[in-house]
């Protein structure tokens, strides 16, 4: 692939704008300076950095992001910023999308990527890819609202209609863990109250079996390696 195409694809600018980027000798290419914007270059483990900030190719972006508290997944955020204002740039240019929202004020585990299908196997209710959460409750968690969220509850958009978590776990008082193989609206937080209580907070700490790193702050991203995809 030509210097100039693996840059635009990579989200540095248009055509133009990263064949400038090449001749003003701000691109190297496995660490060294080219300067040629239609060299030739083999993409697999392609490593190279612009104005020093080093990247590796990646034909698909597959991001995860730790979500802190007070910001919204929307490309048009009504009341906080966007996640994607805690990208890089390129990404941003990329058009990386959310796989599935959280709330402004649920934090942890984000998956971004610009690869349409990857979102809709993850989204999809047919697909059933497990989310686990910790929600933190108002009130102390008794064995009653435990039963109540493995058999079922009703939530008050869909009378009749029974909800169950995949799997429960009180973790002490006032806290639980709670996994759901759907995405409903505000569904762990519906779900909770539907029980009987009420969810304080509400952090995600795994999809499917890709689990929110411990070495990630709140704010940081990181690239999903290729195995874990």
């Amino acid at each position: 692939m030509q210097l100039e195409r693996m840059l635009q694809s990579q989200g540095f600018g248009t055509r133009r704008e990263c064949r400038a980027l090449v001749r003003l000798e701000r691109v190297t290419v496995r660490g060294e300076t080219v300067d040629d914007p239609f060299a030739d270059l083999d993409t697999a483990d392609l490593d190279f950095a612009v104005d020093g900030q080093p990247w590796r190719y990646h034909e698909k972006a597959y991001v995860l992001l730790h979500k802190p508290a007070g910001y919204e997944c929307s490309q048009k955020p009504k009341h906080h910023p966007a996640v994607f204002a805690l990208l890089p740039s390129p990404l941003v240019v990329r058009a990386v999308q959310c796989v599935g929202r959280l709330d402004e004020d649920t934090t942890g585990l984000l998956l971004l990527t610009d690869d349409g299908q990857f979102i809709h196997k993850l989204t999809s209710p047919r697909h059933g890819v497990l989310k686990r959460y910790i929600a933190t409750t108002k009130h102390p968690v008794d064995d009653a609202q435990l039963a109540a969220l493995r058999g079922g509850v009703e939530l008050n958009d869909a009378p009749g209609v029974s909800v169950a978590a995949h799997a429960v776990e009180r973790l002490d008082a006032n806290q639980l863990s709670i996994t759901i193989g759907e995405g409903r609206y505000h569904q762990v937080k519906r779900m909770v109250a539907a029980a009987g209580n009420r969810c304080e907070a509400l952090h995600r700490v795994a999809v499917g079996r890709l689990e929110l790193p411990a070495d990630l702050a709140p704010g940081e991203w990181r690239w999903i390696h290729p195995d874990e995809i």
